[in-house]
């Protein structure tokens, strides 16, 4: 039993696309860069203190791509355990604090953040324990944010 492979076809091609994936990481800003990390891992199912206590494992493209609503059903069966913090809004006044305590919890410089908070609605952070989220939420909703957990 032999197999005839054009390796040398095979192997270009996957190079072009490698170097056509690293160009397109290299346009990201930082915000563009620090989702996509957490997407990454979430994807192959790490989480910040290492794997997945729900085995979700890694998933196949289209899974994972424009997923459908029957795709998504039996995942929300289960219990929820990585929430995503999202700022609905915030009192003009409170600007400020909010983007001091936007900065407190993830690793974004001042410009990135001001930029993050302005855009309200927006998700903050993503894939986080329900504890250390409400955390959040709390010292959030004292600075005069209103911000939910999704």
């Amino acid at each position: 039993m032999t197999r005839n492979f054009s390796l040398g076809i095979e192997t270009q091609t996957r190079t072009e696309k490698l170097e056509r994936i690293a160009d397109e990481l290299l346009t990201l800003n930082k915000i563009e860069r620090f989702d996509y990390s957490i997407l990454s891992r979430h994807k192959m199912g790490l989480n910040r203190f290492g794997p997945a206590a729900s085995g979700a494992g890694l998933q196949s493209t289209s899974a994972a791509g424009g997923g459908s609503v029957s795709a998504a059903a039996p995942q929300a069966a289960k219990e929820k355990t990585a929430f995503d913090l999202k700022l609905e809004k915030f009192d003009a006044s409170a600007k400020l604090k909010v983007i001091k305590e936007i900065r407190a919890f993830t690793d974004l410089g001042l410009k990135e953040a001001k930029d993050l908070v302005e855009k309200a609605p927006v998700v903050v952070k993503k894939g986080m324990p329900k504890d250390e989220a409400e955390k959040i939420v709390e010292k959030l909703k004292e600075v005069g944010a209103t911000v939910v957990l999704e």
